[in-house]
């Protein structure tokens, strides 16, 4: 990569863009919204069942202006959602700041891994074991979203529980490729524990993006 250009992807003013597209929110506290997606390339956390693999090399992902991304961004919808690939290893201040100078609201979904950056209207929280989530992201979740893959995933989730702050919402989902099995143990451990929800992919069922 340039000098240039790595000196402006540093400062966050390009971004190693995989894809972006306008959908239905699937997951968590806001699903069924309108919204649409910026998904950044680049990530090193290495979750073994991730949908999305292609996202990890940021290499392969082109270096785009941030002012470009948000002049798509704002044809679509008024709720723009970050995800990757992990956002939070690149610098998100100056894309959030020219989301919010179009008057966008600002979603996060992130590992929680990296410092935090950017100014966001909503912190989805999904902490996986390979690489915690820092403490700043733990106290500033809006959501706290863990991935059911095996048992050990619900004692995971109550420890990460026990770091976020006391209005973080708390969700449950099955892994896609397990949810046959996930699902009714998701199902009876909120009913034994009613301070979680179930968080589904409900866009896979719509066959949607």
């Amino acid at each position: 990569m340039k000098k240039e250009i790595q000196n402006l992807v540093d400062k966050g003013e390009m971004l190693p863009l995989m894809e972006e597209f306008y959908t239905i929110q699937g997951e968590g506290y806001h699903k069924g919204t309108a919204a649409y997606f910026i998904r950044i390339g680049g990530c090193d956390v290495g979750c073994h069942w991730c949908d999305v693999k292609e996202s990890w090399n940021a290499e392969i992902h082109p270096p785009t202006e941030t002012q470009k991304i948000v002049d798509n961004a704002k044809k679509y919808s008024n709720t723009i959602v970050v995800t990757g690939g992990e956002p939070l290893m690149w610098d998100m201040t100056a894309l959030t700041a020219k989301l919010k100078a179009e008057g966008l609201q600002t979603h996060i979904e992130t590992s929680g891994a990296y410092k935090l950056t950017g100014i966001w209207d909503w912190i989805c929280l999904s902490p996986k074991k390979l690489k915690l989530p820092t403490q700043e992201v733990c106290e500033k979740a809006d959501e706290l979203k863990v991935i059911i893959y095996n048992k050990d995933d619900f004692r995971f989730a109550e420890e990460q529980a026990s770091k976020v702050n006391k209005n973080c919402i708390l969700y449950l989902q099955p892994e896609w490729s397990k949810r046959e099995k996930a699902v009714p143990a998701i199902v009876d451990y909120v009913m034994a524990n009613p301070k979680w929800k179930i968080s589904l992919q409900t866009h896979k069922y719509l066959n949607i993006p």
